[in-house]
């Protein structure tokens, strides 16, 4: 699913208009319709329904929801604010359209002075304040409005984007200006905003409703920014061949583990081994040998001469793939070793957790990091990579899209939505996964994962791509059965083969 810029939103809705052809005014009545069902889905007429409308098309689609539901029996007040005396010309026909409606409660139209009305637990709040097309946060008295709403409780739904909220860049937005919603209904597609964290107290639920825009459009418009989908992934999978023998299948090396850490080498190792791989090797230092051996027999142990860390980068021209960082510690020997072993690399490798904590601390050695390297570091990781704590999720998705351009590397940034930045300054989120994710050792399983799959021969795009599909997908699994206060990051390792089953179309999926 592509995720478009306002602008490009903007574009879309002409398009339509131009080419389905249908007016504006009746595209706008597709989209009442389609919100108007969703909310009369949800609420009962029992509720009283108070509808908030702006000048603008977010407005008119208000002024057209609050027409609709009268009309299905809620009891509706609506509320116009038209400050300026300017309303767009699909809100003023919804207007006069509403006004004709016989069973409609109360209409008042704001240009003055505003008496809020009292919102209590047994009111429906429909935001149709402000949409897409806000540049700016809110201010004056429309601010005080979205305060005194987001302090009653009223239920709250928010037509396209919460009022306040800007579909791309809130960085400098004031935070106590934006409606907190209980239900946001977009249109068609989400908006970038929707895929960041510290946006999300404001949308609530969120459901995105097909209006029918331009598939035509859809398909040949370029954006930057999409959501990757499960046909996607069942297209991207290898399907291993009958005749096929572990030398077939890749062989991995993992770098990982030190003495009180090896159980991030284990989770590696066992996510690799899990992910189809032939043969992983594991380099670690020699107290966790006996520990190794015993939770993963299946690897083969490649014996560093420290006792305590990994001290000495090996040669990796039998490799495929290299895996390097879960639970290495940051001695100084670790770190040298540590970018040697880069440096030396004749094969894809992804670099994770201690690894980017050392890069962090010697940054002027990224310089030296292997073209189309994958780092993978959550939010804290990513910011002191970037030597710079970000002013948001927005910000730090534009420094990592950056970054990726500056290193030609694919850095996946974790997180509810991962996002995949690729040197080409293109970003795939990731849809799959779920909150009780947020367990140590979780990217410990996603490091081993992409491992296999750069062994297996997948590209770094699709190794990415698929491994951050299935991560998520494993926990989505899991926790149908388990919840999510018990989810742990072995339990990851243990539904990936589910996963992968769901993706192989030649399986019984039944």
């Amino acid at each position: 699913m592509k995720i478009f810029t306002s602008t490009q939103i903007q574009e879309l809705d002409k398009y339509t208009q131009e080419h389905e052809p249908i007016r504006s005014i009746d595209l706008m009545e597709r989209a009442a319709k389609a919100l108007a069902g969703v909310i009369c889905e949800r609420w009962p007429q029992s509720m009283s329904v108070v509808v908030f409308a702006g000048p603008g098309n977010n407005g008119g689609d208000a002024l057209a929801v609050a027409r609709l539901m009268a009309e299905q029996g809620y009891k509706v007040s609506a509320y116009l604010f038209n400050i300026h005396h300017a309303l767009s010309s699909d809100c003023a026909a919804n207007k006069q359209r509403l006004m004709g409606c016989k069973r409609l409660d109360s209409f008042t139209e704001i240009s003055v002075n505003f008496d809020p009305p009292v919102l209590d637990e047994h009111t429906l709040v429909v935001d149709g304040l402000f949409g897409a097309g806000l540049n700016k946060p809110l201010s004056g008295g429309f601010s005080s409005l979205v305060k005194y709403i987001n302090q009653c409780p009223a239920q709250v739904v928010s037509i396209d984007l919460p009022s306040g909220l800007m579909p791309e860049d809130n960085t400098y937005s004031i935070r106590a200006n934006i409606i907190r919603a209980n239900l946001t209904l977009t249109f068609q597609q989400k908006k970038l905003a929707m895929m960041f964290a510290d946006n999300q107290p404001y949308l609530g639920e969120l459901k995105v409703l097909d209006i029918r825009l331009s598939p035509e459009f859809i398909a040949q418009k370029d954006t930057p920014f999409r959501i990757a989908e499960e046909s996607e992934m069942r297209a991207i999978v290898r399907r291993r061949d009958d005749f096929a023998h572990k030398g077939d299948m890749g062989n991995a090396l993992i770098v990982a583990g030190s003495y009180g850490m090896s159980g991030a080498a284990i989770l590696a190792t066992r996510a690799c081994l899990r992910s189809g791989v032939g043969k992983v090797t594991v380099l670690a230092p020699k107290r966790n040998y006996a520990v190794m051996q015993m939770a993963v027999p299946e690897a083969v142990m490649l014996l560093d001469h420290e006792e305590k860390h990994f001290s000495e980068a090996v040669d990796t021209e039998d490799f495929d793939a290299l895996g390097i960082g879960p639970g290495l510690g940051r001695h100084e020997s670790t770190a040298i070793a540590m970018i040697a072993q880069l440096r030396r690399a004749h094969c894809p490798a992804v670099v994770d957790a201690d690894a980017l904590n050392i890069l962090a601390n010697h940054r002027a050695w990224m310089q030296q990091l292997p073209k189309g390297v994958i780092l993978t570091p959550h939010p804290k990781e990513f910011d002191r990579l970037s030597g710079i704590v970000s002013n948001g999720c927005y910000e730090r998705l534009n420094k990592a899209r950056e970054l990726a351009r500056q290193l030609q590397a694919y850095i996946v940034l974790k997180g509810h939505y991962s996002a995949l930045c690729m040197p080409d300054g293109h970003v795939v989120f990731n849809p799959t996964g779920n909150a009780g994710m947020a367990t140590a050792g979780s990217g410990d399983v996603l490091t081993g994962i992409i491992t296999a799959l750069l062994a297996r021969g997948y590209s770094q795009e699709h190794a990415c791509l698929l491994g951050m599909y299935l991560h998520g997908l494993a926990g989505d699994l899991a926790v149908k059965e388990l919840g999510m206060e018990s989810l742990i990051a072995s339990d990851l390792v243990d539904w990936l083969p589910r996963a992968f089953r769901r993706l192989d179309d030649s399986s019984d999926n039944s």
